[in-house]
């Protein structure tokens, strides 16, 4: 199989490290050369320092070598550029090419998930899947054992990518619920960025086992609104996501979220973290899908404050506690 890996950060550079192994053929593209250079002189990922790239890979900041003539397409860049990176690949994209996202994020004007971002711009005919769950790239690449999910409306699409991902070290399921993972994806960094504030505060792990729940409990509620599957919210890319973006210290949305409840300001918490915080960009998106499926998301709303109006994250805290008294199940 021929794979053209678009996006050289830290998860690109893992997912293609791990085609390669599973025997693939894989071109890694980045979209600065002088990126692109380091690693071919160095053998090194940039993004994953001591991670040597597999010598047969190959590396280049030409999209056009990337793209043509392979089977398989993932889209690894920041979520606030898929859609800039999909207009640059469409003069290249094949009929019978499948297409994988493995960003997370909604877009803010139009309120599509990344999936959908791809279906905008390359028309709905476009063979479109998207790989999700608990997976940072930094254990992927050291072969501990991670499960994921793919999905696609296309089961057969699924089943493809199922079979380019898995190995003896990475597990994938297949889903059609392609709404239910990207809506799990999406706003699990919204509920990381709160608990990494709760860390930040001191407080201790009552407060960060109920914003878990209580967060998987508003993402649920949204992504059933909008047609997803709760099977797939209480699964990987629901709760297992979850779990480990609120606890894990490689989440860059956590450590943004710790920062800020330390006392810095969102936009210096996010300059600290150096890398793209996605929670952040999806922050106002979801808000605005709770308000068009009338969906109340609590927490969602308290980040969207912090992040964005300057309330203190303590108050945040209080306003939630001293919401009116509710049953837990409606």
């Amino acid at each position: 199989m021929k794979v053209g890996v678009i996006g050289a950060g830290s998860w690109g550079c893992a997912l293609a490290i791990l085609l390669q192994n599973n025997g693939c053929q894989v071109s890694l593209w980045g979209h600065r050369r002088e990126q692109i250079e380091k690693m071919q002189a160095s053998g090194e990922c940039d993004k994953l320092p001591g991670v040597m790239l597999p010598k047969e890979m190959s590396l280049t900041w030409d999209l056009s070598s990337c793209l043509l003539g392979k089977d398989l397409l993932v889209l690894a860049v920041p979520s606030t550029a898929t859609r800039g990176t999909a207009e640059k690949i469409k003069p290249y994209v094949e009929k019978n090419q499948i297409l994988c996202s493995v960003s997370k994020g909604i877009e803010e004007d139009s309120l599509l998930t990344q999936c959908g971002i791809l279906e905008d711009v390359l028309g709905k005919d476009a063979k479109v899947g998207v790989l999700s769950g608990p997976s940072h790239a930094e254990e992927v690449v050291k072969g501990l054992p991670t499960v994921v999910v793919a999905g696609s409306r296309d089961i057969a699409v699924a089943e493809f990518l199922q079979n380019a991902f898995m190995n003896e070290k990475f597990r994938v399921y297949t889903s059609t619920d392609v709404t239910g993972i990207e809506i799990g994806a999406s706003l699990k960094n919204v509920i990381a960025l709160a608990a990494g504030m709760s860390d930040g505060l001191g407080y201790g792990d009552n407060t960060k086992a109920a914003l878990i729940t209580r967060g998987i409990k508003e993402i649920s509620s949204l992504a059933l609104a909008m047609g997803g599957l709760p099977q797939t919210l209480s699964g990987l890319a629901g709760t297992g996501d979850l779990i480990v973006t609120c606890s894990s210290r490689h989440s860059r949305n956590r450590k943004a979220g710790m920062l800020i409840g330390q006392g810095l300001r969102p936009k210096d918490a996010m300059d600290q973290v150096h890398m793209v915080v996605e929670g952040v960009y999806s922050a106002k998106a979801a808000l605005a899908l709770g308000k068009k499926y009338q969906v109340s998301l609590p927490i969602i709303e308290q980040v969207n404050e912090v992040l964005f109006h300057d309330v203190d994250p303590r108050l945040a805290v209080r306003s939630l506690m001293e919401r009116d008294k509710k049953s837990e199940i409606a």
